[in-house]
């Protein structure tokens, strides 16, 4: 087989597996959307590629995916050259992560880790330091079994050997749970809705400030028990 075919089948055989464990990305939006809204911040580190993906997230959620809204608190903990210089060179590398969380996180916050392996001792320090600080823990990784899916409040692993493939669908995982975000942060922010998102599923259509726009078309209506389910997971 050609690369483009051993690449392709690898990434199609990990699809649906990774399928049936991708709602968990539903809830991490809807718990997002509260808590940043309400002036959280969410941090998030990784190594290598991974960290170009942390990069990624933070700058979708101080950016915009699609729709223009307000800007949200999300630090990827990778790029600042000085201080993982100098947290590496005074305390070791196994620090780089775990100051940064002490540093930036309060309880409640959420670190989110991403890793291929789930082995990164930086990444296993990290999250200690922000179950210490009350922080909530989230991991994106590989196979099971794992360190940092075991230890982390939740995980999304995702079924394939292959680093690259786990990567792209880190990649997924990051783009979705952004759209899960902008789908539910007017819950918490009184914005208009934007057009095109259908109604709710509870109860007839109700316009935005602008007429004739209507809620999400979400798994739940806006007034019933499972939202609030979602968000305190």
């Amino acid at each position: 087989m050609s690369p483009i075919d051993v690449h392709l089948t690898g990434l199609i055989q990990a699809l649906l597996p990774y399928r049936s464990q991708a709602g968990r990305l539903a809830r991490w939006g809807a718990h997002l959307a509260r808590h940043l809204a309400g002036g959280g911040r969410l941090l998030v580190a990784g190594n290598g590629g991974s960290a170009a993906e942390a990069q990624h997230l933070a700058a979708e959620l101080v950016g915009k995916l699609r729709e223009d809204r307000m800007p949200l608190s999300a630090i990827a903990l990778t790029p600042d050259s000085s201080a993982v210089t100098a947290i590496g060179n005074d305390y070791g590398f196994d620090e780089v992560f775990a100051r940064q969380v002490r540093a930036h996180g309060r309880r409640d916050d959420i670190l989110i880790v991403m890793s291929t392996s789930g082995r990164s001792p930086n990444l296993i320090t990290a999250v200690r330091a922000a179950k210490e600080s009350g922080m909530r823990t989230w991991a994106l990784v590989g196979e099971r079994p794992n360190p940092l899916a075991d230890m982390c409040d939740e995980a999304l692993c995702c079924p394939s050997p292959d680093s690259q493939v786990v990567q792209e669908l880190h990649l997924i995982s990051v783009h979705l749970m952004c759209e899960y975000v902008d789908r539910y942060l007017p819950r918490f922010t009184g914005d208009e809705l934007p057009a095109g998102f259908g109604t709710s599923r509870s109860g007839p259509e109700r316009a935005g400030a602008g007429g004739g726009r209507s809620e999400r078309d979400l798994p739940f209506g806006w007034d019933r028990d499972e939202f609030e389910e979602m968000v305190n997971i």
